[in-house]
């Protein structure tokens, strides 16, 4: 069998840690997944923790295992990427001590005592959330102080991997975004924004972007890996960035991410920060381009968890086809994405149908009106970003496993009345992204290939739906502000 040249791609999500090879031409030949164990700290409502030495256990094993199915690929190189928000923590001995994802809300309780949240907006483009870095080391500070002395630096899922493979630590821009100390508009650490964490600007990592080479794996890691000591190690991003990059999406495009959470990005060629606060402004994986995202939040874990009651035991292929064969749904679900701008917050949601109950429902009947309810909060966000930005282009690019299912690639053409155009490798796309930068950083450009498919919108729009969507959001939200009250 003919060598393939080709690369190994780390990918640490919310749920679980992926091990991928793919060619130079975005062909995956083997992916290796495992779950992420999380523990919860008992001092914090509402934490989560690992350990980084057992995920790197883990990821090191399913390297190994993805590297043992396919001998007959030549690794040029090795990168990652990553959920954003999420950290590890190192000591003075650059000992990893201490892993903290983006579902670790430990640092709600601190949200609102900081002395200048306006100016951590101005300066970072987001309002400072237990969901960023920053507030969960406060939270350390705090509670556990123990931990916090022991801290020296710290950096993303990511950004840590490489420094595993390389002996080399620093923070890719996507990811220092995330952590309210950058400054989005100098794409540089904020002096200014450390202070109001108690940070010293010195102990965070040298900012280097994604496709940079760091050099070559460590004599220790190649032998670990069975690979070669000139296996390059280069840096990599945040999983939306890198998802985005899998599209080939251009200034001024719109991008739809259907993973975990849906980011509805817009890639532009100047900083603009939203005084008004609807959306956030991200640094992209290149230099001289930033994203404006608004984001529905939880969106595709509610389809999977969903999946896991309803079909459990059956593909989502099963869930399609029934999906296929319903002639409408009289059921409108409420699942947390439309009831609060804070990701992670916990409110009450639920189903509301006909009663009595029609003869007819079914668990697709459900599953369809959560895929309806994703679409109609893409939609929602969708136009708030245009309140931010002009969007005029007659269609969005779309990727991440989410968008499998054919039914949610046509909720949204409709609601929207774009064209949705998928590229070939849509359903992993952070880590055809990632192969798209390790291709850029040795100069293979045209190397990845793929064919587009176009969902073209009906010539009719959805409002009606979409406005019961909205009553029954409306529902839960005065249900959920009458029970705090």
């Amino acid at each position: 069998m003919a060598i393939k040249d080709g690369y190994l791609v780390f990918d640490i999500g919310t749920g679980n840690a992926r091990v991928a090879i793919i060619t130079t031409s975005g062909e995956i030949l083997a992916l290796e997944r495992e779950d992420i164990h999380y523990e919860i700290e008992p001092l914090y409502p509402d934490s989560r923790y690992f350990s980084p030495d057992l995920l790197w256990e883990q990821l090191v094993q399913l390297a190994k295992k993805a590297l043992a199915s396919v001998p007959h690929v030549a690794i040029k190189a090795i990168t990652s990427t990553s959920q954003r928000q999420g950290i590890v923590l190192l000591d003075v001995e650059n000992h990893s001590f201490l892993g903290l994802p983006n579902i670790d809300n430990r640092g709600r309780e601190w949200e609102h005592m900081l002395p200048d949240s306006e100016l951590i907006f101005q300066t970072t483009g987001r309002s400072p959330s237990t969901l960023f870095s920053a507030l969960k080391l406060v939270a350390l500070k705090k509670k556990q102080p123990h931990l916090w002395d022991k801290l020296a630096t710290f950096t993303s899922l990511s950004d840590w991997v490489t420094y595993k493979l390389s002996d080399v630590l620093v923070y890719e821009p996507s990811q220092a975004t995330e952590t309210l100390l950058y400054d989005v508009q100098k794409n540089d650490w904020s002096e200014v924004v450390c202070e109001q964490f108690g940070l010293a600007l010195d102990s965070l990592p040298e900012l280097k972007w994604s496709g940079t080479i760091l050099g070559q794996i460590t004599p220790a890691m190649a032998r670990e890996l069975g690979l070669t000591n000139d296996v390059l190690i280069i840096v990599g991003g945040g999983d939306t960035q890198l998802a985005i990059e899998s599209t080939f999406a251009e200034n001024n495009d719109v991008v739809i991410v259907s993973g975990t959470t849906t980011p509805i990005c817009k890639i532009i060629d100047h900083c603009q920060v939203d005084h008004e606060k609807r959306a956030w402004t991200n640094s992209h994986t290149h230099k001289n381009r930033w994203l404006l995202e608004t984001n529905p939040g939880i969106t595709g874990l509610n389809y999977q968890k969903l999946k896991n009651i309803f079909y459990k035991n059956e593909s989502y292929q099963q869930m399609e086809d029934e999906l296929s064969k319903l002639e409408g749904f009289d059921c409108v679900s409420a699942l947390g994405m439309y009831l609060s701008d804070e990701k992670n917050a916990t409110k009450k949601g639920g189903f509301i149908f006909n009663v009595p109950l029609d003869q007819h429902l079914s668990r697709a009947h459900f599953v369809a009106s959560a895929l309806w309810e994703i679409a109609c909060s893409i939609k929602w966000n969708f136009d708030r970003l245009c309140e931010v930005t002009s969007i005029e282009l007659p269609y969005v690019w779309a990727c991440g496993g989410g968008f499998q299912s054919k039914t949610l690639a046509k909720f949204i053409a409709n609601l929207l009345q774009k064209e949705v155009r998928i590229r070939q490798g849509f359903n992993q796309a952070s880590v055809v992204g990632a192969a798209a930068i390790c291709n850029q950083s040795l100069g293979l450009t045209d190397a990845l290939s793929g064919d587009i498919k176009v969902i073209t919108p009906d010539n009719r729009k959805d409002n009606v739906k979409y406005d019961e969507w909205l009553r029954g959001q409306h529902f839960f939200l005065e249900m959920n502000e009458n029970t705090c009250n």
